[in-house]
């Protein structure tokens, strides 16, 4: 199949980067065509098939293990899914909309929300990074059409300013924190379904979650975190932070750029 679309510009408009630079997330269609789509729900479904070891039943796991199966830097795993990865079309959108020179991958992820898959409780990503600034952005690519009984994000639009709640690893203590945090504080919140080939961007700080899962079928995401290309390491704050820099920054320094063989440019 072709994967032209990959490496062909998106013109993002000043409205969308207006609305990201305000909000913190955006979703945006027809990123990808369906053709494309189809092809990764496949290639990256067998990936995770063949890698997932998770085989606890749902009733005996935690909130955060309900809440969906994850597979770490599968560009590394398999070279169909790293042209997903490094596509410059996905990477182009994500340094417009921080508006940087260019981006860098931090790591991509599969998130797999089994059939009665649990909530994702609320929280922010940059808790676990341990990233000088908050100029990163997960793109978050469903891999089929996603209505709300599936389990979509949901943000909470412009929440980024506030720094109670940041301190929170994503678990049932966030979950009931941001929930009543974020309501009194009046911050718009987003749940939307994704038709195929919608993608959202997300930055670090930014609260969200997902709903649970109450359908039959397997709610297939596959995200990529991207940062900027001169992004520096900073000293970790919480032991999360500091498994992080092992895991996806080998032998980086702390006050120096990252620009390790694991976080390539994109673009």
């Amino acid at each position: 199949m072709s994967f032209e679309i990959l490496n062909t510009s998106y013109p993002l408009s000043e409205e969308q980067i207006s609305f990201y630079q305000k909000n913190r997330f955006i979703k945006i269609k027809q990123v990808l065509n369906q053709n494309v789509i189809a092809y990764y729900n496949r290639v990256i479904t067998e990936k995770v098939n063949d890698l997932n070891t998770n085989n606890t039943p749902l009733d005996q796991r935690d909130t955060y293990g309900k809440a969906f199966l994850q597979l770490f830097n599968l560009w590394r795993e398999d070279e169909r899914i790293k042209t997903l990865v490094m596509s410059k079309r996905l990477a182009q959108i994500a340094a417009g909309l921080m508006q940087v020179e260019g981006v860098r991958i931090y790591h991509d992820q599969a998130l797999y929300k089994e059939a009665n898959g649990g909530i994702t409780p609320w929280h922010a990503d940059q808790y676990y990074w341990p990233l000088a600034s908050d100029k990163t952005v997960t793109a978050w690519i469903p891999l089929q059409e996603t209505p709300l009984q599936m389990g979509p994000l949901e943000f909470s639009a412009g929440s980024h300013i506030i720094r109670e709640g940041r301190d929170l690893k994503i678990g049932d203590e966030s979950e009931a924190f941001l929930n009543k945090k974020l309501r009194v504080n009046d911050f718009k919140h987003v749940r939307e379904p994704f038709d195929v080939g919608e993608i959202s961007f997300h930055s670090g700080w930014i609260f969200h979650r997902a709903g649970a899962n109450q359908t039959t079928d397997m709610r297939k995401v596959m995200t990529i975190i991207y940062m900027d290309k001169n992004m520096i390491l900073k000293e970790p704050e919480n032991e999360n932070q500091l498994v992080d820099w092992e895991t996806w920054c080998p032998g980086a320094k702390v006050g120096q750029m990252i620009d390790t063989p694991l976080n390539p440019v994109v673009v």
